[in-house]
């Protein structure tokens, strides 16, 4: 495949649909937990500034390397923030799923992206420029220390992440992870939102490591497997005593 017909090809994955003003009715602005306990003058601040952006399975919201611009709020489908090595192997570092918002800690230090956001199913994204976001935040310390309440979470999930990837078993990791899309999903199935080759990566593990440890966990009746992309948990909390 020659270079031009690569570059046309990711500039179709780049492709992105027009951008529409946010409506107050569908606006994730009042979905995001961090936005949460805002007044309506504060909400509607945030509103006229915020536009959003449909993507596609395989779109890019932005590309390692990009210059940050933007705030990225997900309101609806599963992305994936994602890095490539030297030797073209990917490694998933974090799913986001609706009520997320990404591409900040770029934003906040005029820095490049350090990896590449890629939707796995169709997304609507919400977006706030750099300039809007930053004037908000500057003329608003009430909505400034709930970000600064927001990153500081953000980083300590990071912190308990690596403590239970260098420390926990993967039969544990694998619990920890299925609780969370489980609380995460607020109902008994729960749909996994790669496929079990990329989920066992983001574990530290191989493929059928994570198969057979599921079908343990099926064995004693915590889940059961209903296809390739669907898993019903059975016990919640036995399942979160494997975590412990």
């Amino acid at each position: 495949m020659n270079l031009s017909v690569l570059l046309e090809e990711r500039n179709l994955m780049l492709m992105t649909f027009e951008y529409q003003t946010c409506h107050n009715e569908s606006s994730c602005i009042r979905r995001v937990p961090v936005f949460q306990g805002l007044s309506d003058e504060e909400i509607m601040a945030l509103h006229k500034v915020t536009k959003s952006r449909s993507y596609g399975k395989g779109n890019f919201v932005f590309r390692e390397g990009e210059q940050s611009e933007t705030l990225f709020v997900l309101n609806r489908g599963t992305v994936k923030i994602v890095k490539i090595s030297d030797e073209g192997k990917e490694q998933i570092i974090r799913l986001l799923f609706p009520g997320d918002f990404f591409g900040l800690f770029a934003l906040l230090q005029e820095k490049i992206h350090y990896a590449d956001a890629e939707v796995l199913e169709t997304a609507e994204v919400c977006l706030i420029q750099k300039k809007d976001f930053k004037a908000i935040i500057e003329s608003n310390p009430h909505m400034a220390y709930r970000f600064m309440l927001a990153i500081s979470e953000r980083l300590q999930q990071a912190d308990e992440w690596i403590g239970t990837f260098s420390l926990l078993e993967v039969e544990r990791r694998l619990a920890k992870m299925l609780l969370a899309f489980y609380n995460r999903s607020k109902a008994p199935i729960v749909q996994l939102p790669v496929p079990k080759k990329e989920l066992a990566a983001l574990l530290g593990t191989t493929p059928e490591t994570l198969s057979r440890k599921l079908a343990h966990f099926e064995s004693l009746n915590i889940l059961s497997l209903k296809n390739r992309k669907e898993i019903r948990i059975l016990d919640a909390d036995e399942l979160s005593r494997y975590t412990k």
